[in-house]
């Protein structure tokens, strides 16, 4: 006997909100999808958008502390940093304080990649937010916030980061 939509089993029939988790996963895969296709169009993974959005936003910061708050080890990091840098996207520096460390910073080509990518990004949150009023949108996203802050997860860093490898993931 098969079920009709309106009677299918519920584990939380009747509670309003239920489903967050679930509608929640089923964007994030449709969100990602949808932005690898956008960034693919730039010629880079998403990742790769990931490492230069995060070098635009800290020009300088050493590569250890980037690996860091990515929650990268430093050798996996490496890897990823060395394909956009092979690319002619990001610069290493010494650091004058310190020899030891790298710096890096986008570099001119970085930098037109950039706002491609910035392009891109706003086009997305656009896609992804149609059907919400402005101000819909604003207090969605404070609500996601909330729930990230929660779950203890670093603002502006994609978990992601702490599973990828530079040899299975194309970067």
């Amino acid at each position: 006997m098969t079920e009709t939509p309106d009677r299918a089993p519920s584990l939380h029939r009747g509670q309003q909100g239920a489903q967050v988790a679930f509608l929640l996963s089923q964007l994030g895969e449709h969100a990602a999808q949808a932005f690898a296709q956008r960034v693919a169009e730039l010629d880079l993974t998403p990742a790769q958008a990931g490492l230069l959005r995060s070098v635009a936003l800290s020009p300088g910061l050493h590569q250890q502390e980037l690996a860091r708050r990515l929650g990268m080890s430093p050798s996996r990091f490496v890897a990823f940093i060395d394909a956009i840098e092979e690319r002619g996207l990001v610069e290493r520096r010494r650091n004058p304080k310190d020899r030891r460390f790298q710096d890096l910073y986008l570099a001119p080509k970085g930098e037109e990649v950039m706002r491609g990518l910035a392009e891109a990004a706003l086009a997305h949150e656009e896609a992804i937010c149609t059907g919400l009023a402005p101000e819909e949108r604003v207090v969605l996203a404070d609500l996601l916030r909330r729930v990230a802050e929660a779950q203890h997860l670093t603002a502006g860093v994609h978990p992601g980061y702490r599973r990828l490898n530079p040899k299975r993931d194309h970067v």
